[in-house]
């Protein structure tokens, strides 16, 4: 159980079953009456937010929460099976928990996954992943207006925009928080 005066923003907290963490935290003190900690918390579960305050004498409840570091094994239908390198416990992921990180996934890549009472609830892929591009049109010779995107696609079928020197066979480097490309790979 956590105090109205342990609230900061980043703690996990739980509330009628639910985790959220806390992502804008305020102290208030009016000229009468008790102190209030206004906080903007974001559902765990469901990705909304929401305004709560917290009087100075509430308690609140701290959620059971575990992270494990998880390497992605294979694809199995929407189902993503991850691996305990530890243990060799395997882990069934639904595609619904991963969103679009699915198209990142490299066999072997080791991710944080957040578990909320046994139940896989976020996962969290490195920063950068090197993959592929298998499909894209060629850049237009002389076209040498900045910053000109094409569409191109990656081996798992995510559709990304790329510079107009980007062609087919090159290895991106692609940001896994925002699905968008950084930088064009050497080949080693």
């Amino acid at each position: 159980m956590y105090n109205a005066s342990d609230l900061r923003k980043g703690l996990k907290i739980e509330i009628e079953g639910i985790p959220y963490e806390i992502t804008e935290f305020q102290f208030v003190k009016p000229g009468k009456g008790q102190a209030m900690y206004k906080c903007r918390i974001k559902n765990m579960l469901a990705g909304n937010t929401m305004e709560k305050t917290f009087r100075a004498v509430d308690s609140i409840d701290e959620p059971n929460i575990e992270s494990k570091t998880l390497a992605f094994s294979y694809q199995e239908g929407d189902k993503f099976v991850f691996m305990d390198n530890a243990t060799y416990e395997q882990v069934e992921l639904h595609e619904s928990v991963l969103g679009d990180q699915k198209y990142f996934l490299l066999e072997d890549l080791e991710c944080e996954v957040l578990f909320h009472n046994g139940r896989a609830i976020k996962i969290d892929l490195p920063a950068f992943v090197v993959k592929e591009i298998v499909e894209t049109e060629p850049g237009a010779r002389g076209d040498t207006a900045t910053n000109v995107l094409k569409p191109a696609k990656i081996d798992t079928g995510y559709e990304i925009g790329v510079p107009i020197f980007i062609n087919r066979g090159d290895r991106i480097r692609i940001d896994t928080r925002t699905g968008k490309y950084v930088e064009r790979v050497n080949k080693n």
